[in-house]
């Protein structure tokens, strides 16, 4: 039976892959399994050794506590997204682009959406 931490854990790593963009061929290339695998940890249906979750983080730049962002009780990590906080193709490409552009713009265009947003302080 799969547990829910390794189903989050699966669902994180997933959606931190297509963030990226990296494909599972990609990845398991970066931490040196089989694309199969990934799919299975992906899935939550095998688990991440503490070790190949760390190579994982490192491969992916993020913290390893980034894993575990969301969990009831869990740690928080300021500047990472909850995993479903992609629900279609077009917010999808929006989250791409804008870690695409240089953390300077980036930066601009952030306080410009809060502005327009109304949540500027």
């Amino acid at each position: 039976m799969k547990h829910p931490v390794d189903i989050h854990v699966g669902k994180r790593i997933r959606h931190r892959r297509w963030i990226m963009p990296m494909t599972q061929a990609q990845l398991a290339d970066a931490v040196g399994v089989k694309f199969q695998q990934i799919q299975k940890y992906e899935a939550g249906t095998n688990r991440v050794s503490a070790s190949r979750l760390w190579e994982i983080a490192r491969a992916m730049e993020v913290p390893v506590s980034y894993f575990f962002d969301g969990l009831p009780g869990g740690v928080t990590e300021v500047g990472t997204l909850p995993a479903d906080v992609v629900p279609d193709s077009e917010a999808l490409e929006l989250v791409r682009s804008y870690y695409a552009i240089p953390e300077n713009q980036r930066r601009q265009l952030f306080e410009l959406a809060r502005v327009l947003s109304g949540s500027a302080t």
